[in-house]
């Protein structure tokens, strides 16, 4: 169908109200009005679903949707139909629909009032639909999330590589596929399972100038995020979750700290999930937590921040999450955070998955775990990801406004390049890693490369330092990927140059987020910030004069991880201590009014701004763990039974309990005690705690020892101790 510019924007302005085109829009509607095979790789928010709707409106017969979602089906439906007085200008045909609006869909095409005809692909497979499809008059086919059809994609869907032999059979018409993500292994994965090599590409810049990207470190995660909202009040948002169950947690705690917020996901029924995503569309929430389910074709211009609290399973599907940000071109924040045991966690539910799949899993994590710690320019990582080259630095993320120190890089890259073409460029960068830093895994003696020349030719620095090195030469162009052989190594022509010549090329060392996280965590406090050391001194002064007047031990008042806190959070009255690491309610009544009081006389005289989100309300826990625990010994029931009743191992009931004391809780396990334990004994240990500098149970069973004590025993009896003196 040929059309002049000057009637393409007739069109444009007659059905959809604007005056011009976005991006690649015109040539790529002028291609699918030619009726030829077109490939559209747009990021969201670029406007791919023009790209088909308007050449649908002006072509004659109906062009068939493929799309994965119903939702989105109905959305789009929804907005098509707002653009005309046709009621039956856009329908959609999936299982959501009973048999009379079934007939009354197929009665608008066949009467061929319906231009866009949306269907899922599994509704594509059914034989009535297949054969009432022959007789309609297809102008073309829109294959939408066209990375389905990959299972390099991030969303595979096995019935999306069905999808060529049915449009055969129902009559071929030309093609346009469309997605938001794609590699270059996903595209060519694309090209030929829908048959269409040939197509004509249109490939849209990845780049999102507008996203600010950062990663943080997973530690105490959730006060992270309600300092951040409350900072950001009023603008909307989206948290993406892995678990269905973390999507509920945090909703909750968000609300309980007076954030409009609502849960996504699919175990929820679909009229509450329907009215959950109007709220958030409508605004009346501001934020939505979510499973990855959230969001596709979801047109919310305004979306200002997304947030992971999950690392996701690929970067594809990282990056269309993140595009749901700033679609208006205003700010869009996209913080994830990250920690390496997710990944291990991740892994770990791949297994018992067909080995191609937990293969292709673990490729597309590791390139997760590549972009998490580099500390190379973000958007520079996930161009390169998608194959696009950026030049400079893009100055709008934490590694670009937070710059690592820089190296010399050029006899490490040189070294890495050798091993490549050492190792036949046939091998991935972790074996390539490993070899360079001297590592004979299974894998590496597998290939004999223990015997290679290049293994340990690096071994002054770890695997981790070596696949930062080979990251920045994928980002330099010097080596590429295999697309065939998804994640091989070999030199590009530039690589190869550069072994003639070698160059001065700059890099850095990639972020190590276990470092910070076991220097957070050794703290015990809660990581806002660090510890105020001459405040530190001044309480443990108060905790020995306070221990000396009362007779006790000063690790029965406050324990150390306690008076950490204190030092980082500057809690000034008994109801705020009782959100200090290790101090409950009774705690802080019976010892804090002297401790509160000396806080705020210190941040008054050393003018002090305290953390703003101190108080994180969490939601009661709905396991009611500790309060059967706590119901059950006060009923005398045996510690054993109450274990096995939870499903616990003893030493895990006895570390339930000692949570419970330390928080300030009174509790009385004397009649287990007495039941298991000569009162002798007891009273030893007892005495031993009433002397002792510190609460460790080693020093005691060091000092104990001949005494034959169980750990068990010492615990159990410092439970006691604890109970009766400190609480």
């Amino acid at each position: 169908m040929q059309v002049t510019d000057h009637q393409l924007i007739d069109f444009l302005k007659r059905y959809f109200g604007f005056d011009s085109f976005k991006g690649n829009q015109e040539v790529i509607i002028k291609n699918v009005l030619n009726g030829k095979d077109t490939f559209v790789l747009m990021p969201t928010g670029g406007g791919k679903s023009l790209c088909y709707q308007l050449p649908a409106l002006m072509m004659e017969g109906t062009a068939i949707v493929i799309s994965p979602l119903i939702a989105l089906m109905k959305n789009q439906v929804d907005a098509m139909r707002s653009f005309s007085t046709n009621e039956g200008v856009a329908h959609f045909l999936n299982s959501s629909l009973t048999k009379s609006a079934i007939a009354a869909v197929k009665e608008d095409v066949i009467n061929q009032r319906t231009k866009l005809l949306y269907v899922a692909p599994e509704s594509l497979t059914k034989e009535d639909n297949v054969e009432f499809l022959k007789k309609v008059n297809v102008s073309f086919y829109a294959i939408d999330e066209a990375h389905c059809i990959s299972e390099w994609g991030h969303d595979f869907r096995p019935e999306y590589r069905r999808i060529r032999p049915i449009i055969n059979t129902i009559g071929v018409a030309p093609l346009i596929a469309l997605t938001a993500t794609a590699t270059p292994k996903v595209q060519s994965d694309i090209q030929k399972n829908l048959d269409m090599l040939e197509a004509d590409v249109y490939k849209s810049s990845f780049r999102r100038h507008n996203l600010y990207y950062e990663v943080r470190p997973k530690i105490h995660a959730t006060k992270e995020i309600i300092k951040f909202i409350s900072g950001n009040k009023g603008k909307s948002g989206i948290i993406y979750c892995l678990s269905r169950k973390k999507v509920e947690e945090l909703a909750q705690t968000l609300v309980v700290n007076n954030i409009k917020a609502l849960p996504y996901h699919a175990g929820m029924d679909a009229s509450t999930r329907s009215k959950n995503q109007d709220m958030f569309l409508m605004e009346e929430v501001d934020v939505i937590v979510a499973t990855i389910a959230f969001g596709m074709g979801i047109d919310k211009p305004d979306v200002r921040f997304v947030i992971h609290y999950d690392i996701p399973k690929s970067l594809e599907g990282y990056y269309q999450e993140t595009g749901r940000a700033g679609r208006d071109g205003g700010e869009g924040k996209c913080i994830a955070f990250y920690r390496y045991k997710d990944i291990q966690k991740l892994e770990k539910f791949m297994q018992g998955k067909p080995v191609a799949e937990q293969e292709i899993g673990k490729q597309l994590l590791l390139e997760t775990v590549s972009y998490a710690e580099s500390s190379v320019c973000r958007p520079k990582l996930l161009l390169n990801y998608f194959g696009e080259l950026m030049d400079g630095r893009c100055d709008n993320c934490d590694n670009c406004l937070h710059p690592k120190e820089k190296f010399e890089g050029k006899a490490y890259i040189v070294l890495a390049l050798k091993t490549i073409l050492g190792v036949q460029e046939r091998f991935k960068p972790d074996h390539i890693a490993n070899v360079l830093a001297g590592n004979a895994t299974s894998a590496v003696k597998s290939y004999k490369h223990h015997h290679n020349e290049y293994f340990g030719a690096g071994e002054e620095k770890d695997k981790k330092f070596w696949n930062a090195v080979l990251r920045q030469t994928l980002i330099a162009r010097l080596v590429t990927k295999d697309i065939e052989n998804y994640g091989l190594l070999k030199l590009s022509e530039k690589g190869k140059e550069y072994l003639k010549n070698p160059y001065s090329i700059m890099l850095t060392q990639d972020h190590d987020y276990d470092i910070v996280s076991n220097e957070d965590a050794s703290s015990g406090g809660g990581g806002t910030g660090a510890v105020d050391e001459e405040l530190i001194h001044i309480l443990k002064d108060l905790r020995k004069k306070m221990a000396k007047k009362l007779e006790l031990p000063p690790f029965v008042i406050f324990q150390d991880p306690s008076l950490d806190d204190m030092a980082i959070q500057y809690p000034v009255t008994v109801e705020e201590l009782q959100n200090i690491v290790g101090v409950g309610a009774g705690k802080a009544r019976k010892f804090g009014k002297e401790f509160a009081e000396t806080i705020k006389n210190y941040v008054e005289e050393k003018e002090i701004i305290r953390p703003q989100d101190m108080v994180v309300k969490s939601v009661v826990n709905k396991s009611g763990v500790k309060v059967f625990i706590i119901q059950s010994i006060d009923r005398k029931i045996p510690l054993h039974d109450i274990a096995q009743a939870k499903n616990l191992e003893m030493i895990e009931l006895i570390d339930e309990i000692e949570a419970i004391v330390n928080s300030g809780t009174k509790i009385n396990i004397n009649y287990y005690i007495e039941d298991i334990m000569d009162e002798d004994r007891v009273e030893d240990i007892y005495e031993y705690f009433r002397e002792a500098e510190t609460e460790s149970i080693q020093e005691a069973l060091n000092e104990l020892e001949a005494e034959d004590y169980t750990e068990e025993e010492i615990r159990l009896v410092r439970i006691k101790f604890f109970s009766e003196l400190g609480n």
